[in-house]
């Protein structure tokens, strides 16, 4: 299963992006989006950024997969 993740922008070189989730860090490929800026928050999948969000949606985003990850633990 894929899972595309919202990350922030914390670096950018030519069109890659090197964008944060947590404290982890991965660069990604800018190409199919335009006008990428540091600190704009990005839909991130298999390499790429696919879409930007806005903050707020991008913590709404962030909170619902850790609700999953906990639930997840509390399973397990």
């Amino acid at each position: 299963m894929c899972l595309a993740v919202p990350m922030r922008v914390v670096e950018i070189k030519d069109s890659q992006a090197s964008a944060d989730l947590g404290g982890v860090k991965r660069w990604v490929n800018l190409a199919l989006l335009e006008d990428v800026k540091i600190d704009d928050y990005i839909v991130v999948h298999a390499g790429f950024a696919i879409q930007k969000l806005d903050q707020k949606e991008a913590e709404k985003t962030l909170a619902v997969l850790q609700e999953m990850i906990d639930t997840q633990d509390e399973i397990h």
